[in-house]
């Protein structure tokens, strides 16, 4: 007698509707850049943006939109291994830091983006700023080297017409803002700062009272963070590495991401 065989149940795909969201969301920022674009009058800030544009697709396509979203790997099935990576997350590859693709982040901020990177021109070029969109928002990140001291926390004065240019930007966006500090791996231990989290801790302060009293950016828009050594965007084995991760980043949040934040004020409703 012939006995059939039940065969175990496939496991379920609970993640496949990634995959036309992630459509219906390139779509939905594809159409909203080329409107933006078609309203400029400056024809070479148009052909920027519809470079940006096409880079993203090109080479994030959807399968990176998932990626971002889950914030994890991607399968070749579309389903995501979902981790929450903050600054002081686990190390990232250079290519996961530039996040080309990350469409939730640039179809809000890929116009600030673009002004930044213009009116910065000469201190990007310089080494002094360096300017990127991550899943969380767009970062300025604002080098030690050409802000602060070494070991201290008090601003160049040189410094404020760099400022100036960020907080311009600033002025016009609602979105929620953070200022992370952070230092290289050498211990620090002086009669001020005991260690590199208080020196992080204190170069974030100095920055929100340049910008909340020189710059009159509102203080409830901020939030203020100090990992010390723990988020390197280098290998602190050289020299330039530890340069480039003694920085303070300026993060305007990507508010598809804070939805509970208050579009008047710039705040998180119930704080």
């Amino acid at each position: 007698m012939a006995h059939s065989k039940k065969h175990a149940a496939s496991h379920a795909n609970h993640e496949r509707w990634l995959i036309s969201y992630a459509d219906f969301i390139t779509l939905l920022f594809a159409f909203f850049v080329v409107m933006f674009a078609s309203s400029q009058v400056d024809k070479s800030k148009s052909k920027q943006m519809s470079d940006s544009v096409r880079e993203a697709l090109e080479n994030g396509g959807v399968t990176a939109t998932i990626k971002q979203i889950l914030g994890g790997t991607v399968n070749q099935k579309g389903q995501g291994n979902a981790k929450m990576r903050g600054p002081g997350g686990p190390e990232k590859t250079g290519q996961e830091r530039e996040v080309k693709g990350s469409v939730p982040a640039a179809a809000e901020l890929l116009p600030s983006l673009q002004l930044l990177s213009q009116e910065l021109q000469e201190e990007i070029r310089g080494g002094k700023v360096q300017v990127r969109l991550e899943p969380r928002g767009l970062v300025i990140s604002l080098l030690q080297a050409a802000f602060f001291p070494s070991g201290g926390d008090t601003l160049d004065p040189n410094s404020f017409s760099s400022i100036a240019k960020v907080a311009a930007v600033l002025h016009d966006l609602p979105n929620p803002l953070r200022l992370e500090g952070h230092t290289d791996s050498v211990p620090i231990h002086t009669p001020r700062f005991r260690n590199n989290w208080e020196l992080s801790v204190a170069r974030s302060i100095t920055m929100l009272d340049v910008l909340s009293s020189r710059f009159e950016i509102p203080t409830e828009r901020f939030a203020v963070a100090g990992y010390g050594d723990t988020a390197p965007v280098a290998s602190n084995d050289t020299e330039e590495g530890r340069a480039r991760n003694r920085r303070v980043d300026i993060v305007i949040l990507n508010r598809l991401m804070t939805p509970d934040l208050d579009p008047k004020t710039g705040t998180i409703k119930g704080d």
